[in-house]
């Protein structure tokens, strides 16, 4: 499933091609992907100028001239292409701009959503209004991460994935935090010190950089003839790397919590 980074590298290659652009052509191809997409969308986005890009958790905005927002998540499958070749059975959202350039968006399991929303009211819809603060911003600290976690028995991997503590952690990246800052997965999240938390904090935004930044690079590569806006690949220190060497040394470790594999190291992580 695209996580944050991921979400943060296709908003950032939508930006480089919808950007004060105007959509001539809003094209939604079936009436719904996980939920149902607004009737009106495309009466209120045809003809409409792009005035912003931004990112909410794994949510991307995409923001007119009209005071509307188009909320979009990608799911499990779903990605934006641009300038695609042909278009296919699974892209369902067709945009097409006055410089001459056709988006899709392309969800094969149709996991995704389409939102719109009044531009000055996107902070109340509804998935926005149980969020925690981003993993990036100046709101998330040690000091709201104790608070938030105060007497919590849960583990601390369960925990970072409760999108009401935190907006936009995911299974990979909380994985990687976790081995970075030296901390067990399953550790009791209302039970880790302060010091340890800051540390936490500090891999959290480490990790989620770097990945944004391996994102960026690799946006260089969306020049080509397909013009698809592709994930970045990574070299993680534990994710998917059951029984390699940790950089601490040790053996990578898989255990499977809820449905979801979590890799860790059992000679750095207490």
């Amino acid at each position: 499933m695209p996580e944050l980074p991921e979400v943060e590298t296709t908003v950032s290659g939508l930006r480089s091609v919808l950007q004060g652009a105007t959509l001539t052509r809003v094209e939604p191809r079936r009436a719904d992907l996980r939920f149902p997409i607004p009737v009106d969308l495309r009466q209120r986005m045809t003809g409409a100028t792009v005035t912003g890009l931004s990112r909410r958790a794994k949510y991307g905005l995409i923001e007119t001239d009209r005071g509307d927002m188009m909320i979009f998540h990608l799911g499990m499958s779903g990605r934006w292409r641009i300038d695609p070749a042909e278009i296919g059975a699974h892209d369902h959202l067709l945009l097409e701009t006055g410089s001459g350039h056709l988006l899709s968006l392309n969800d094969p399991r149709r996991f995704g959503s389409l939102d719109l929303v009044r531009s000055d009211a996107w902070q109340g819809y509804a998935p926005f209004t149980r969020m925690g603060p981003e993993p990036l911003g100046p709101d998330f600290d040690a000091a709201y991460l104790a608070q938030a976690l105060d007497g919590k028995a849960t583990s601390i991997k369960a925990a970072l994935l409760d999108q009401r503590i935190v907006a936009g952690l995911g299974n990979i990246y909380v994985c990687e935090a976790l081995n970075m800052a030296g901390i067990a997965p399953t550790r009791a999240a209302g039970r880790i010190s302060k010091p340890r938390l800051t540390l936490l904090v500090e891999a959290i935004r480490t990790v989620l950089s770097a990945a944004i930044v391996a994102g960026g690079s690799t946006l260089r590569d969306y020049a080509r003839p397909d013009g698809e806006l592709g994930y970045f690949s990574n070299q993680w220190r534990v994710y998917g790397r059951e029984g390699q060497i940790c950089p601490c040394g040790g053996t990578v470790q898989r255990r499977v919590d809820g449905g979801r594999s979590t890799f860790h190291c059992p000679k750095c992580q207490k």
